[in-house]
């Protein structure tokens, strides 16, 4: 396996909560059923904020000069979203740190937190997306544009931890841990985001 057939791997094991992670009821969960312009910036700085944490401490952890440079961007790219949205919201009190976030912080090994790494990058990305489409339809073209560049950054991210782990992985067994870590990322945004729209008294189910 290398990089390319490692994220079509994700991408596919995770075709159904990547998607829906990618619709308008995620969003609706994030902001807890709150759709205004505070609720939703909130949510993303929210996102941004504590990721920006998680990845420095990885960094700073981190043996695997690859890995560790990778983290270390990572953060100072969540960082500059976390700062942009504070910007548009004149406030960075973002609130309490996201379930994915709490999963990632116990995620161990280097090859599991660079899988780990691709699942949050490839949720959040659609997450993004649905911000944008959001201020799209309240008319503010401006914070969509900024949105887009934000959700361009997670492409990035996706592709510079793929090199990395064509580097690190020795065998199908590496690879097989982070299909695995990044699988279970994904799995515990979803979790988050399926409990979340039942306590709000929505299916989180598309209905047919």
């Amino acid at each position: 396996m290398d990089h390319t057939e490692f994220v079509e791997t994700v991408r596919e094991d995770n075709r159904t909560p990547l998607s829906r992670l990618g619709s308008s009821k995620a969003l609706y969960a994030d902001t807890d059923g709150e759709m205004d312009d505070e609720s939703v910036l909130t949510a993303a700085g929210a996102r941004a904020h504590h990721a920006a944490g998680t990845f420095a401490d990885w960094a700073d952890d981190e043996d695997d000069e690859g890995a560790a440079e990778l983290f270390a961007t990572a953060a100072e790219t969540e960082r500059d979203h976390a700062e942009t949205v504070a910007d548009e919201l004149g406030s960075d009190d973002f609130g309490g740190v996201p379930a994915v976030q709490d999963h990632l912080r116990a995620v161990q090994g280097t090859v599991e937190r660079l899988g780990a790494f691709v699942g949050w990058a490839l949720a959040a990305g659609n997450n993004a997306d649905q911000v944008v489409g959001y201020f799209v339809g309240q008319a503010s073209p401006m914070t969509a544009s900024t949105f887009r560049d934000v959700g361009s950054d997670y492409d990035d991210h996706v592709e510079a931890a793929g090199a990395v782990l064509d580097a690190v992985c020795d065998g199908d067994g590496d690879w097989d841990q982070a299909v695995a870590a990044a699988t279970a990322t994904v799995e515990a945004d979803y979790d988050a985001y399926f409990g979340t729209l039942e306590s709000l008294g929505v299916n989180p189910k598309p209905v047919c």
